[in-house]
């Protein structure tokens, strides 16, 4: 084929943009892991908001529960609201890590979250159905297996849990060329995975470095009353136990910091300006203390309980006050300071 001065010109110019591109990408990448090992090796306030990328039951509407057999099913409003809220944390400053059930990515378009991603927003990894992962059987795992025992027929727990994190990781990279930032467990337990060393060995075989899977139990008052002091003092204080750490087998954990969403709206009918200020007042304690907070919600949930992501904005303005002494980081950078501070041996 003979081509004309014309279109090798462009073959050069298009040539030369993508190399030029490559370099620019990776020296953001160069740029970013250091600015997190920066922060990583300080001791300011490591404060990161997360969003889990599921279906909540009880919303939109109080009577619907059916999204607890569908929990990848996202409906418009939570996509639309997760790639808002992406927008408003990257204006403010921000960043969100989010969290994603691998079933989303069966839906006809995915470009939102492509979208969310290529702004710079980093995607983990949340189970393919959203298992739960102290099951003891595997129809236990998931309300769809109870309904349709059949999918997990013949197969173990292991093998069930095991399935569904690979899978997440491959429909990830396959649909929306992700690549996987870090695992969170559906479903927060109060220790974590301590005493679990089958499932740290689990998430390490498939190349996770760190698990977000520690909820800590705290007080959350009398449904639908306005929270006692005593109710924000204890949320307060648990933050303490929220802080990120290293397994004996080397994974490292980054808690979810109280009060999550769905736990003040969703269990104890919250009012939003009480919500806010368990945030206001857990994230000056972080700033205060150098600890971490990791702020854990659902986009799903949100859309109704907060619309205009004061939460969201609530987080961004604290750390904006506090300068120096602060920064809105991924989980990746917690989970990097938790390596260091670690005993050697732990390491």
């Amino acid at each position: 084929m003979i081509c004309s001065h014309l279109d090798r010109r462009r073959f050069l110019y298009a040539s030369a943009g993508a190399a030029a591109g490559l370099l620019i990408g990776r020296r953001q990448d160069a740029r970013a892991y250091e600015r997190r090992e920066e922060l990583a090796a300080g001791d300011g306030a490591l404060i990161a908001i997360t969003l889990d990328l599921e279906m909540s039951a009880q919303y939109p509407r109080r009577d619907m529960t059916e999204w607890n057999y569908a929990k990848g099913n996202l409906d418009e409003a939570t996509k639309q609201y997760a790639v808002d809220a992406a927008r408003t944390a990257k204006q403010a400053g921000g960043l969100i890590h989010f969290f994603c059930v691998g079933r989303v990515l069966e839906q006809p378009n995915v470009d939102w979250l492509k979208q969310i991603a290529a702004d710079g927003h980093p995607v983990g990894n949340h189970t393919y159905d959203h298992v739960y992962l102290l099951a003891k059987t595997p129809v236990e795992c998931q309300f769809r297996f109870q309904r349709a025992p059949w999918l997990v027929e013949g197969k173990t727990v292991e093998q069930v849990l095991r399935e569904n994190i690979r899978l997440t990781t491959i429909a990830l990279k396959e649909r929306a060329g992700i690549d996987v930032r870090g695992f969170r467990t559906p479903g927060g337990f109060a220790d974590g995975l301590s005493g679990r060393p089958d499932l740290h060995q689990m998430l390490l075989d498939q190349g996770f470095a760190w698990v977000s899977s520690k909820y800590p139990r705290h007080a959350t008052g009398e449904p639908k009353s306005e929270p006692t002091a005593a109710v924000y003092d204890d949320i307060v204080a648990q933050q303490q136990a929220a802080q990120p750490f290293v397994y004996p087998s080397g994974l490292i954990e980054v808690p979810m910091s109280p009060i999550s969403d769905v736990n003040a709206f969703r269990s104890n009918f919250w009012k939003r300006a009480w919500f806010l200020e368990a945030i206001r007042r857990s994230v000056e304690w972080a700033i205060d203390t150098g600890g971490v907070f990791d702020f854990l919600a659902h986009p799903s949930c949100l859309v109704v309980e907060d619309p205009q992501f004061e939460a969201i904005q609530l987080i961004c303005e604290l750390v904006k006050k506090a300068g120096k002494r602060a920064a809105v980081v991924d989980l990746d950078t917690i989970a990097r300071r938790a390596a260091l501070q670690a005993p050697s041996e732990a390491r």
